[in-house]
C-alpha cells in the first residue's frame, strides 16, 4: 500500500471554481448582506431619528418654559418697580418732613397750631368751622 503525504493544501493550489452557478450563489450572498446592511442602516437612522426628535422636543418644551417664566417675571418688575417708585416718594416726603422736624421754629409753630399752646401774652382764639369746610376737610 503507498503511502501518501497528508498535507494540507496551500491557498495557491486552492482554486476558486468558476461556473454560474457559484457566481449567482455568491451574487446571492452579496445581495442578501446588502439588504441586511440596508434594513440595519434603516433602522439605526430610524432610531437616531426618535432620539433626536424626543431631544428637541424635551429642548423646546424647556425653552417654552423659561420663556413664561421670564414673562410672569417682568410683570412681577413692572410691579414692583411702581411700589418702588411709590415707596420713595414717601420715603421723600418722610425725609421731608424729618428736616422739618428738627427746626425749633416749626415745632413751636405746630405746637401752637395743633395743641392751641401759646406763647407768653398771646391770647388764641378759636374759629367754629363751617359745615361745608369740614366736608372738604374729610
Amino acid at each position: 500500500m503507498g503511502q501518501r503525504n497528508h498535507q494540507e493544501p496551500s491557498p495557491n493550489r486552492v482554486r476558486q471554481l468558476d461556473n454560474d452557478y457559484i457566481r449567482s450563489n455568491e451574487n446571492n450572498i452579496k445581495s442578501k448582506y446588502s439588504k441586511q446592511q440596508l434594513i440595519r442602516r434603516r433602522r439605526r437612522m430610524l432610531a437616531f431619528l426618535v432620539v433626536a426628535g424626543v431631544v428637541i422636543f424635551s429642548l423646546s418644551s424647556m425653552l417654552m418654559k423659561q420663556y413664561d417664566r421670564l414673562h410672569v417675571k417682568e410683570g412681577q418688575k413692572v410691579e414692583v418697580l411702581a411700589d418702588l417708585e411709590q415707596i420713595q416718594e414717601v420715603q421723600d416726603m418722610l425725609k421731608l418732613q424729618i428736616a422739618k422736624l428738627e427746626d425749633d421754629e416749626y415745632i413751636a409753630k405746630l405746637a401752637r397750631k395743633e395743641y392751641f399752646m401759646s406763647e407768653e401774652g398771646e391770647i388764641i382764639f378759636t374759629i367754629p368751622k363751617d359745615e361745608q369746610q369740614e366736608k372738604d376737610d374729610e
